[in-house]
């Protein structure tokens, strides 16, 4: 947190210096991002991601989004455009935010992007990997988590309804956030997130989205149960 000195902002334990949230989702032949916040093109950076064959979006707020122009990388690597997924109301403010990449004239050097709507989509497809849309709350904003096989991801939401939570149950691994562990307008506390996990029947359980306010990771850690865990910057999944 800018201009804060708590234990946690000035921990030395990686899992203690998180940048925004986001995901890189990897299979044999495709390689997706969820969400291009801020710190998106250190983030590829700091992966070594060389090749993004698409963009899945949870929703359109600043943290999720302001990182985009940065694709122009991959334009250059695989000369092709890269493919953005989202539903109509992230679109509004993609096309908005980067009104320059979307006002048809198309000089040398800004992103090469197309669009595609998942608005009411049971399902769809980004090469091999079938992504199943979930939509949950984030106060009043419907914001978009996903299921691929049997991973869900889940960001920014306080509210998912009985006919979403459907959608999660069985998965073996959940990621979900938990801003901290006092109640929020917007997000799940960690009392809050823990209950879905247990509701979806998740074997495995990783919080993200996780505020200073949480605590130290180390100490956080020793709280939860043994299924669930924080997760932090560089953790790799294998499902």
């Amino acid at each position: 947190m800018i201009g804060c000195s708590c234990a946690v902002c000035q921990s030395t334990d990686k899992r203690d210096n998180r940048l925004r949230s986001a995901i890189w989702l990897q299979s044999d032949t495709t390689s997706v991002v969820i969400d291009t916040g801020p710190d998106f093109r250190y983030q590829m950076l700091r992966a070594k991601v060389s090749r993004l064959d698409a963009v899945v979006y949870t929703h359109g707020h600043k943290d999720h989004v302001a990182g985009m122009d940065d694709v122009r990388a991959f334009n250059y690597w695989q000369q092709s455009s890269i493919n953005l997924y989202a539903n109509a109301q992230t679109e509004e403010v993609l096309r908005r935010e980067f009104q320059y990449v979307f006002s048809g004239i198309r000089y040398p050097g800004i992103p090469q992007v197309d669009i595609f709507s998942i608005e009411n989509k049971p399902f769809f497809e980004v090469g091999d990997l079938l992504f199943q849309p979930i939509k949950v709350l984030h106060y009043k904003l419907e914001v978009y988590g996903f299921r691929v096989g049997d991973f869900c991801y889940v960001t920014d939401a306080n509210y998912i309804s009985p006919e979403d939570l459907e959608k999660i149950k069985g998965c073996k691994i959940l990621v979900i956030s938990a801003l901290r562990k006092e109640k929020h307008i917007s997000h799940f506390s960690l009392e809050e997130a823990i209950a879905v996990a247990r509701m979806a029947g998740a074997e495995q359980t990783y919080l993200t989205h996780i505020s200073h306010q949480m605590g130290l990771a180390a100490e956080v850690e020793q709280e939860l149960p043994e299924d669930i865990h924080l997760a932090y910057d560089g953790l790799v999944l294998d499902v």
